[in-house]
């Protein structure tokens, strides 16, 4: 099949306008196992394919571009880099973007590899067609290229070639195209600046980063709502924490938070802001970031009585992630009864709000509920207990009802904050004790799709690896459970048919 493959290319290589050929190749191809083409690679001549590329014709290009993604995959991406360097730079000034999406793809291959990424780092004008590729008007191509630099500079030769030459020149400007372009490359500023301290240092010497802070605490609200973005992606890493806090960006932010009541227009920014600091305290410690800047909590609170769904929502996953650890839980307790009407309030929007907005209210009481085994001290299996019973005056069957209802979205939430609790004694003490709710858990029928069956199967599994489980269902339903973890998730019990003589 190979050697098919290899007679049709030589075909080609030989007529002027080989349509036929080309479709008789594309189809040959599809079937032979890369493998094999593997095998054959030195003998493939893949000029005339590339020539092909500049002819304008639909048809042609397309299938020119099938060919070669199928056979540059049988190549070895050294010998790709050093034979095909001008093919590779013409398919990047290509007018049809899939050959530029191709070339890309192939380069994205060169340079995960460490011996071929050497040739790419040696050839400056294909470097500046790849950065040229950012502007271009296609986000996959401009995508591609990104992720292209981004690996690149995981290198230290990457990071010179990419700040130390003009290459730095040609990124700045392409970032003068437009607003989404410069944003493009702020992305890649910051996905290289987050590998670690030395790629920073590069990405602030080229004065790209101090240019994204100056805009993110500009006077645009617009593009503040964007550069924020691309800000708590770089707080993520601890060096990235560091050097903010260094500069006054989190103080900055902050005070963008206090002035922003008088700010008409601070809904286009603002929950993106608190979204940085609820992110801040989860990756660093909820009680200094909150002492720190009591107007990040203080927001929160005050977002969540927001009648707009956009503050509503950004409320209610902060308090959520804030909530997700021991610390952050201790931070919110000291709140005291306010947090206890934060609490009544999520649970109303947990029934009453819109689909998209009860399934985020559902999430956040999971996360602020679940206590690891190890965890579990008297006081804080009290305080769950008491958030708990401050969601609703029935909690229980409030979840029951949430879970009936027909969005498997929204059934599997609700399964969700069971699963949260599952683990904890008061919690399950509830469940005993709740009228035909052990024979809800183990019932099989409940749950139709896929996500369902596995967020039931989360919940008997929490139940049935309690250390507490036997004591408290009683040992009958602790087996029951135990029978249904053993059977698995998608366990469809037989029908018994019987036979009868005569029957058809």
């Amino acid at each position: 099949m190979a050697a098919q493959a290899l007679a049709l290319l030589r075909e080609v290589a030989r007529l002027e306008a080989p349509l036929e050929e080309l479709r008789a190749l594309h189809s040959v191809l599809q079937a032979v196992p890369l493998n094999e083409l593997r095998e054959q690679a030195a003998e493939l001549r893949l000029g005339p394919l590339f020539s092909l590329l500049n002819e304008n014709h639909r048809e042609k290009t397309a299938l020119c571009v099938s060919i070669l993604e199928r056979l540059l995959q049988a190549m070895e991406p050294v010998h790709m880099a050093r034979n095909l360097r001008v093919d590779l730079q013409r398919g990047l000034i290509h007018p049809d973007d899939s050959v530029k999406i191709l070339t890309l793809s192939q380069i994205g291959r060169i340079v995960e590899n460490s011996d071929a990424v050497t040739e790419i780092l040696n050839n400056a004008e294909l470097l500046k067609q790849i950065v040229y590729c950012i502007g271009g008007e296609n986000l996959s191509v401009a995508k591609a290229a990104i992720k292209s630099l981004s690996r690149i500079s995981l290198t230290q030769a990457g990071l010179e070639a990419l700040f130390e030459s003009n290459l730095l020149d040609d990124l700045k400007s392409v970032m003068k195209t437009n607003d989404i372009v410069r944003y493009r490359v702020y992305e890649l500023i910051v996905e290289i600046s987050s590998v670690s301290p030395e790629s920073l240092n590069y990405c602030t010497t080229s004065g790209l980063v101090t240019q994204l802070l100056r805009e993110l605490t500009g006077e645009d609200v617009l593009v503040r709502a964007t550069c924020i973005e691309m800000v708590t992606s770089l707080a993520y890493t601890h060096h990235g924490r560091q050097y903010l806090a260094q500069e006054g960006v989190i103080d900055q932010i902050s005070n963008i938070i206090v002035g922003a009541d008088s700010d008409p227009f601070s809904s286009f920014y603002l929950p993106g802001f608190v979204k940085f600091f609820g992110n801040l305290a989860v990756m660093d410690s909820p009680q200094q970031i909150c002492e720190r800047y009591p107007i990040f909590v203080e927001k929160v609170f005050e977002m969540t009585e927001s009648q707009d769904p956009t503050m509503t929502g950004v409320a209610v996953d902060t308090v959520g992630i804030l909530g997700s650890n021991v610390e952050g839980k201790q931070v919110l307790q000291k709140t005291g009864t306010r947090f206890e009407r934060l609490l009544m309030r999520i649970g109303h929007q947990s029934k009453n709000a819109p689909v998209e907005l009860k399934i985020r209210c559902l999430d956040a009481i999971s996360s602020l509920l679940y206590l690891p085994p190890e965890q579990q001290t008297d006081d804080l299996l009290r305080m769950t207990e008491s958030w708990f019973s401050a969601l609703s005056r029935d909690p229980l069957e409030l979840f029951r009802g949430i879970s009936s209802q027909p969005f498997p979205e929204l059934h599997c939430a609700a399964l969700k904050v069971f699963t949260a609790i599952a683990n904890q004694p008061w919690a399950q003490k509830l469940m005993f004790n709740s009228p035909g709710f052990v024979e809800y858990v183990v019932d099989r029928s409940v749950e139709h799709d896929k996500a369902s069956k596995d967020a039931k199967y989360e919940l008997v599994k929490a139940l049935a690896n309690s250390k507490t489980i036997a004591e408290i269902f009683g040992n009958p339903n602790y087996l029951r459970l135990r029978t249904y973890l053993s059977e698995g998730p998608y366990y469809v019990k037989p029908v018994s048919t019987t036979a009868v003589e005569g029957a058809e």
